[in-house]
């Protein structure tokens, strides 16, 4: 039986090494801690929650809530911690930071399969198969060595991240099914994008909304570099009034069939899946709070009432472009033997980095036991999150789980809630065979 090698000791590779050592495999996990920390870090315990506390939304009708549950029932490592270390939050799960390393750094260095090696990683390492969780502050050396592999055009150092809104949340009166020129969908179907108009004056009003709005200051170990191709909406707010009406929001090759002309300018929403349940603000990113995104961004017309799934974002993050670099077991392509996980492999979160490891460990180990293990359904959080992996789109960006992820449930005109609860019991329904698969017991009861 090989070893594996596991490259990071924060989210991901904690769990994939424990994953795999549950199963009886031999892991070498390298951390450089001690040694050496990013400027993020500021302890040296494992799965070091370098940001918030927060691992947000725990009911089962949050798509992260849901993706949470179905990792406590596959024996998360990291969502044990979280439960035992857990502090009042509302509505979220929230942990007790210390209290959450040392859960996580006590067990990994007590499992006697595990052995921790405190050393900086300056390249891949030579024995397969490793699976690299190096996370979004991957070292430069590193960085460039699975550059040279891969492609440094694949491989991007920053997030660029629109906000997602539900369809059902678009007031459909106000707006209207567009292609820019009528040129429709890639595919030659109907219009792809929802097209948002604003008059002269009302687009002025939103312009100096973005200037006022309230925005997330870099990070003390973030060396912020905008991209022309890629920059913050309210930085092109900022140089000048009509930059917006020129560059995202041009309203050239559109006229609004209600007024038979072209408006001064327009929000293009363009579908985040083949079901048309979200859409993303297209070229929307920006570092503005949550909540001012929350406040700003209602003043679009047609999104008055609209439900975010997901906020925008702009911060240093390295990340593969997934759906051209990784197989459907994350592996590299390029480099076969070697997988990727967590951040690294292009998602976004704390709990979506501990999905990604969780999966890519299990479905190695299976193969590493001669009994190789399916991905989770598709209509799983787990199977939407790693599946969002796969997808291919222009240029690829990472992402929390959201419902779009998972496929569509009943009618739509079903309240809200009520269908994403039901979505969550067809997803918690569908995950039994796939614990079954990996040698998981089936939970007695699920929660209401």
């Amino acid at each position: 039986m090989p070893t594996v090698t596991v490259v990071g000791a924060g989210l991901a590779g904690c769990e994939a090494a424990w994953q795999l050592a549950e199963r009886g495999i031999d892991v070498e996990l390298l951390e450089q801690k001690p040694k050496r920390r990013t400027p993020a870090q500021s302890t040296d315990a494992l799965a070091e929650l370098v940001c918030s506390n927060s691992m947000r939304g725990a009911a089962l009708a949050n798509a992260v809530g849901l993706l949470k549950e179905e990792l406590r029932r596959a024996g998360s490592l990291v969502l044990a911690a979280a439960d035992a270390t857990r502090v009042p939050a509302g509505g979220a799960l929230a942990v007790d930071r210390e209290k959450f390393g040392a859960w996580v750094t006590e067990r990994i260095t007590a499992h006697p399969r595990i052995r921790l090696h405190h050393d900086e990683v300056l390249a891949i390492p030579a024995a397969r198969p490793c699976i690299l969780a190096t996370g979004p502050l991957t070292g430069d050396a590193l960085a460039s060595d699975l550059g040279r592999a891969v492609g440094a055009e694949h491989l991007a150092y920053y997030d660029a991240i629109a906000p997602i809104v539900a369809a059902d949340s678009i007031d459909t009166a106000k707006v209207w099914k567009q292609s820019r020129w009528d040129k429709g969908s890639e595919d030659g179907d109907e219009a792809a994008y929802i097209n948002c108009p604003f008059d002269g004056p009302g687009y002025r009003a939103f312009v100096a909304a973005l200037r006022a709005a309230e925005k997330v200051a870099p990070r003390a170990f973030e060396d912020v570099r905008y991209f022309e191709g890629c920059l913050p909406i309210e930085v092109m707010a900022e140089r000048g009034e009509e930059t917006l009406a020129f560059g995202p929001m041009k309203p050239v090759g559109l006229t609004d069939p209600r007024t038979g002309l072209r408006p001064h300018a327009v929000v293009q929403l363009r579908p985040e899946d083949n079901a048309l349940t979200a859409y993303n603000l297209v070229g929307f990113q920006t570092r503005m709070t949550w909540t001012a995104q929350a406040e700003v961004l209602r003043t679009i017309p047609g999104l008055e009432q609209a439900e975010f799934l997901r906020f925008g974002a702009v911060h240093r993050n390295t990340f593969l472009d997934a759906p051209r670099l990784l197989d459907g077991t994350m592996q590299l392509l390029a480099l076969p033997g070697v997988y990727v996980a967590g951040q690294l492999a292009g998602v976004e979160g704390y709990v979506e980095s501990t999905a990604a490891g969780l999966v890519c460990a299990i479905r190695l180990a299976g193969e590493l036991l001669g009994a190789p293990v399916p991905p989770p359904p598709a209509t799983t959080a787990l199977g939407g999150i790693t599946g969002h992996l796969a997808r291919a789109v222009p240029r690829y960006q990472p992402s929390n789980v959201t419902w779009a992820h998972l496929p569509p449930f009943g009618d739509r005109r079903m309240r809200k809630h009520e269908r994403y609860e039901r979505m969550a019991e067809r997803a918690l329904a569908h995950l039994d065979p796939w614990l079954a698969a990996i040698g998981v017991a089936t939970p007695p009861t699920r929660p209401v």
